[in-house]
């Protein structure tokens, strides 16, 4: 397949390449700083997920979308004054101009991040991550939800990963995956993210999903 990553060279989304890549697939990878991922079925785009023309000329030819925008900054200097080198609402407008694209060529297959605490799973989450989410990260969260809303009235074959909190571990095993909001831990490797977020693209029957992702500390005790 075909498969554009919008915001490839984030932690979830160079995860997500990598596992895309490893299946197989085609992938082109959309970020501001991106050029330099090109490399054996990756070709790196450097651009402004935000841009209708630019996201539209890529989306075009594609056989499913992966959207893993977000902030990278530190999260009090962003709640702070704003970021600096990102729109505030990358995650809604982003996601918004892939939707639109994805209509007017014919793209069915949409998979998108956002964050375990946004919409069923909010009454989940322990007590300092609400505490997080209402006053550190509000304005983040609130886009968060918009894009939520934008996926699930696409009218695409949409699936949404929720990850819990992202790692840097090199976590090998399987992330724990569940529909119905329960998780094994509050926290997750993004390279494990990444496996789920390529086998969504191909996986008809997580369609119409909100998928909650997390570590279970026991398949890694396992494992090892």
């Amino acid at each position: 397949m075909r498969v554009l990553v919008v915001g490839a060279t984030g932690g979830s989304g160079r995860a997500a390449v990598a596992a895309l890549v490893w299946a197989g697939h085609e992938v082109t990878a959309l970020s501001r700083h991106a050029a330099a991922m090109t490399g054996p079925r990756v070709r790196g785009v450097d651009g402004d997920a935000t841009d209708t023309a630019t996201v539209d000329a890529l989306v075009a030819g594609q056989d499913a979308v992966v959207v893993t925008l977000g902030i990278s900054e530190d999260a009090l200097a962003v709640r702070l004054r704003g970021p600096r080198r990102t729109a505030p609402d990358v995650r809604s407008r982003g996601t918004a101009a892939v939707v639109d694209a994805m209509r007017r060529h014919g793209v069915r297959r949409l998979v998108v991040q956002t964050s375990y605490g946004v919409g069923s799973s909010a009454s989940r989450l322990p007590v300092l991550m609400r505490a997080l989410f209402a006053v550190l990260l509000a304005p983040q969260i609130a886009d968060t939800r918009r894009q939520a809303r934008l996926v699930h009235a696409s009218g695409l074959d949409w699936v949404e990963v929720q990850p819990v909190n992202l790692t840097d571990d090199d976590v090998a095993v399987p992330a724990l995956v569940a529909d119905d909001d329960r998780t094994a831990s509050m926290k997750v490797a993004r390279r494990q993210v990444g496996q789920v977020l390529a086998d969504a693209v191909e996986r008809d029957d997580l369609v119409g999903r909100v998928l909650a992702v997390s570590h279970d500390p026991r398949v890694r005790a396992a494992a090892g």
